[in-house]
């Protein structure tokens, strides 16, 4: 073991698969490994380079590792994929993952903090609860129109309306309509409470008050966009982020034709929603403005409409987000 100098990791349930080479890429290391035996075998090992799918429970594994010395590079699994030979088993896996990492302009994703990751889990729930609320919103409408009963469009609608709708219903039916009503009610007031803790997460945070000062930049952009993102240091220019986000064109060119499509919709989908509804956001509200990002979105409308413009300024936000980011961290390099 002492001749490896990378050690791809197939991250499993109980039964991590190990594949080390030595500095001429020979393999040195195929071994099996259940989770509670893992961080003693890490621990054993010199330091390497560890490399990763950055999956469920990678970015615990990596801040493990790195406690160890160990290096950490998480590589996307859609570009491990294609170095996947043969048939899908957890070594051929592990082996891709090898050869992914030993390619030297291979996309990283930067390990992420504790609390980076906590941050993230307030979202994530947030998003569940948004989702679980207008799925039973969207499943009493349906239930009450099958006995004529229609409700106007709108959570407001059905907030006013809901009561008096489940009174024209048959009377079989009111006692588990007025229990899906309370559910609903709960699942608002609990969206709320959820919101509101995102909210006082960022007003804490320096770094994304200072985001928040951007047109379209709320806590849950600032929030989402901070700890998503990990580390202004992990990309080279604004426009990496933008693209790591799929918000840039899609290319299928050949040759002396260059042909772009809609934007890639690669990374994280939440954050690049959260985006361009900000945006959005930015573009109802420029009628009448004269500063320069105003009229330049009046412009913009008038080419290629609202949608399209809502998505140009969610890339032009993603990348002067990242660069109020580095120059913080700059200035806070300087003063230490």
């Amino acid at each position: 073991m002492n001749e490896i100098t990378m050690l791809a990791i197939d991250v499993a349930k109980n039964v991590f698969q190990l594949h080390g080479v030595d500095a001429r890429t020979v393999c040195q290391l195929r071994r099996r490994v259940r989770r509670a035996q893992l961080l003693s075998v890490m621990a054993r090992m010199p330091p390497c380079l560890v490399a990763m799918e950055a999956c469920a429970s990678a970015h615990y594994w990596g801040r493990e590792f790195s406690k160890l010395g160990h290096r950490v590079k998480l590589i996307p699994a859609q570009y491990v994929k294609p170095f996947v030979r043969g048939n899908k088993t957890d070594g051929n896996d592990a082996e891709g993952i090898c050869e992914a990492a030993l390619r030297p302009k291979m996309p990283s994703v930067a390990v992420k903090t504790e609390e980076q990751q906590a941050v993230l889990t307030e979202h994530r729930i947030r998003q569940l609860l948004e989702s679980q609320r207008k799925q039973l919103a969207n499943h009493l409408r349906g239930l009450l129109a099958e006995f004529g009963v229609v409700i106007p469009k709108g959570s407001g609608s059905l907030s006013k309306g809901l009561a008096e709708a489940i009174e024209r219903a048959p009377e079989r039916v009111r006692p588990a309509l007025r229990e899906a009503q309370q559910r609903l009610s709960d699942l608002r007031h609990q969206c709320q409470e959820q919101t509101r803790r995102i909210e006082q997460l960022a007003q804490d945070s320096p770094l994304c008050r200072r985001l928040m000062k951007e047109r379209g930049v709320g806590p849950i952009v600032a929030s989402a966009y901070a700890a998503t993102l990990g580390s202004s240091t992990h990309y080279h220019n604004g426009r990496q982020v933008s693209a790591s986000l799929g918000l840039v064109p899609k290319q299928y060119s050949s040759g002396d034709e260059p042909r772009l499509l809609g934007i890639s919709k690669r990374g994280d989908t939440y954050l690049r929603t959260q985006l361009i509804h900000g945006a959005r956001a930015v573009v109802s509200h420029i009628a009448g403005r004269s500063d320069p990002l105003s009229v330049w979105l009046q412009g913009l409308v008038a080419r290629r409409g609202k949608n399209k413009a809502a998505v140009a300024l969610a890339n032009k936000t993603a990348r002067r987000l990242w660069a109020i980011w580095r120059d913080e961290a700059a200035e806070l390099v300087a003063l230490a």
